[in-house]
């Protein structure tokens, strides 16, 4: 599921030894940032939702910071009837027309009755958003996928929700305009799998590039590293696929299909950064595309409230993502 210090210039930012690019510096409050959803506003306001707290909004003048904490996006839970309406997870955000659409997952840990639930707002703040409870992608007992983690893409003319977590891993279903509900008589078809092991992939985010749709996700243990630490290198790293269309098929730089296990990782564990993961990518208006997500600070805590929101330029020069 999807649950530092003085600035200093972003060109000073550090690389590790095995090539992977430290975060950016992060400033203001920077932890608790579990599955982090990242927009900027038309005023240049960046705000950020994360799992926890009803969905914690902070925001920033910068996409470094300082951060800001805001307040619950919504404050009295979710009206979607199912156990973990008030501990909400895996924020998804997106702009359709002039409203701000904010997806939210329903559920309790390690359970398949889920579901994945919408509000609304006109500007992004606290206390303007308005929750439209359930957009009909729910799962229970004996489907093939656990309806958590959603994250919208737009075509352009169409609108598509990918979800998923463990169990058949990562699905996406057609939306309706505007994308309130699945559309309808509209199936959900499998974009990406991992067929051994417990099926260790949830977080899917879709982003285009050039002629090509990428769906990043991630791979591994999530959460729970100071009392249950996997095997090393089990824990969560941001893997990718790509497709020429939206909706598959996905293949990772080998060429093998992400529902054959495929996926290319593209961001995990180095240095003081532990477990990545929860991520989406942004194209910010400075720094050109950026991938965004939450990690563990070794030298901070590993505990899950302690997750870190981490930024990292990347570079699809090649055809594909470089961190």
């Amino acid at each position: 599921m999807h649950l530092l210090a003085l600035s200093i210039p972003l060109f000073l930012c550090t690389t590790s030894i095995n090539a992977y690019a430290n975060p950016l510096t992060c400033t203001g409050t920077c932890t608790n940032a579990h599955d982090p959803a990242l927009i900027r506003r038309d005023d240049g306001t960046y705000f950020r939702f994360s799992t926890g707290g009803k969905i914690a909004i902070h925001s920033a003048p910068s996409i470094t910071g300082p951060w800001t904490y805001k307040g619950a996006a919504i404050p009295k839970g979710s009206i979607i009837s199912k156990a973990g309406k008030d501990d909400l997870w895996a924020p998804d955000i997106a702009k359709v027309g002039s409203t701000y659409y904010l997806y939210y997952s329903v559920s309790s840990f390690g359970s398949q009755d889920s579901a994945i639930g919408v509000a609304t707002s006109s500007t992004l703040d606290v206390n303007s958003w308005t929750d439209l409870g359930a957009t009909g992608i729910s799962s229970s007992a004996g489907k093939p996928y656990n309806a958590i983690d959603g994250n919208l893409i737009s075509t352009g003319s169409e609108y598509y929700m990918t979800f998923g977590s463990f169990w058949g891993d990562l699905y996406q279903v057609k939306m309706a305009d505007p994308p309130k509900q699945v559309a309808n008589g509209a199936a959900s078809a499998n974009v990406a799998y991992i067929p051994s092991g417990t099926h260790a992939q949830e977080g899917g985010f879709v982003f285009r590039n050039g002629g090509f749709w990428y769906l990043f996700f991630s791979a591994g243990q999530c959460c729970g590293y100071d009392s249950s630490k996997p095997a090393k290198g089990a824990e969560y790293k941001i893997q990718v696929c790509r497709s020429a269309s939206v909706g598959g098929g996905y293949v990772d730089k080998s060429g093998k299909s992400c529902t054959a296990g495929g996926g290319t990782t593209i961001l995990e564990s180095h240095d003081f950064v532990y477990g990545p993961g929860g991520q989406g990518v942004f194209n910010d208006p400075s720094l050109g595309p950026v991938l965004y997500y939450h990690y563990v600070d070794t030298r901070i805590g590993y505990r899950d409230g302690q997750k870190q929101f981490g930024v990292n330029k990347i570079d699809f020069s090649s055809g594909w993502p470089v961190v």
